[in-house]
């Protein structure tokens, strides 16, 4: 382990908000560990509310209630997207990926993140977007450094699937987010979602003659739907039928040894300002709580979970019928 390196002795927990081991589970063995201090290192490089913010909530909500939790010593890493680690391993990564390109110097260095709404941005003061522009910025800095000089671009991925998914456990995701989840995949309907959309950027660079497109999922460290289905899927497909001949896409950090180096470190960093988690506020907990927006979410969930399996088609046909 990284911190067994440093010389850190240190207990190493892993909760999850949608699958298993849950954020409840790892909670529960902190409790019986009876650690002294905690660091909590969410594993998205860029905050947001809805991934990040999401998970403190979770935290404040359980720990306010634990008389031996609410006193414990606990540090947040709200952020690391522009640690030189992570900088550097993304750096990494996509020089390797350039290198497979008969001719890398045409490639298209595209970036594509998970989408969010724009209200969460504009009304709530989400700093997902300028965070995710500017770890691009670093990304491409570095890039320049080496000699690479490649043209890039951002763009959202907006995912119907995962977003319905997410909501059917007990989360802030209500059925009213999951409804414009839907309308937003169509385009229409109240909410807007960050632009420009992945889907739409592909046929756009196809048609203006682009041959070579290196793909770089920047939002997460794993693969999951969102690389292996949607980007070396649907993506890839949709890129090749715009008329992209040459296709490549940068993995997943996953265990990179520098990156996770660097989040050893980033851990180590935050040890010494470690204090009581603050409260979550009543709004936090009417939104955990109100029963019935629960039995809503979960009545229109058993609806719609079997649609959510049909083939990509027949799911478009049921968005078109609605919107």
């Amino acid at each position: 382990m990284a911190l067994e390196a440093k010389n850190i002795r240190a207990n190493v927990y892993v909760g999850m908000r949608y699958w298993f081991p849950f954020t409840e589970e790892a909670i529960e063995q902190i409790k019986r560990d009876r650690i002294t201090k905690l660091v909590v290192l969410p594993l998205y490089p860029q905050f947001s509310i809805s991934t990040t913010g999401s998970s403190i909530r979770v935290l404040q909500r359980i720990f306010k209630e634990d008389a031996y939790l609410s006193r414990l010593p606990v540090s947040v890493i709200l952020s690391w997207y522009q640690r030189q680690g992570y900088i550097n391993s993304m750096a990494d990564l996509i020089e390797k990926e350039l290198g497979k390109f008969a001719k890398p110097e045409e490639v298209m260095i595209f970036f594509s993140a998970h989408g969010v709404p724009v209200s969460y941005v504009e009304e709530a003061g989400d700093p997902y977007k300028d965070q995710m522009e500017e770890c691009i910025y670093l990304i491409m800095q570095e890039l320049k450094a080496r000699g690479i000089g490649n043209d890039h671009t951002l763009a959202y991925q907006v995912c119907f699937r995962t977003e319905f998914l997410l909501s059917l456990r007990k989360t802030e995701i209500v059925i009213l987010n999951l409804l414009f989840t839907l309308s937003s995949q169509s385009r229409v309907g109240p909410v807007q979602w960050l632009k420009p959309y992945t889907d739409e950027v592909l046929v756009e660079i196809g048609q203006k003659g682009v041959k070579s497109l290196l793909a770089v999922p920047i939002s997460f460290v794993s693969e999951h739907i969102e690389t292996l289905e949607e980007i070396d899927m649907e993506y890839k497909h949709l890129a090749l039928e715009s008329g992209i001949k040459n296709w490549g896409r940068v993995p997943a950090l996953g265990c990179n040894s520098l990156f996770i180096t660097d989040l050893a470190d980033a851990v180590v960093e935050a040890l010494p300002s470690a204090k009581a988690l603050s409260a979550s506020t009543e709004n936090d907990e009417e939104a955990e709580y109100d029963p019935l927006r629960y039995l809503v979410k979960m009545f229109f969930g058993s609806i719609l979970a079997f649609l959510l399996l049909l083939t990509p088609r027949v799911v478009l046909a049921f968005r078109n019928s609605l919107f």
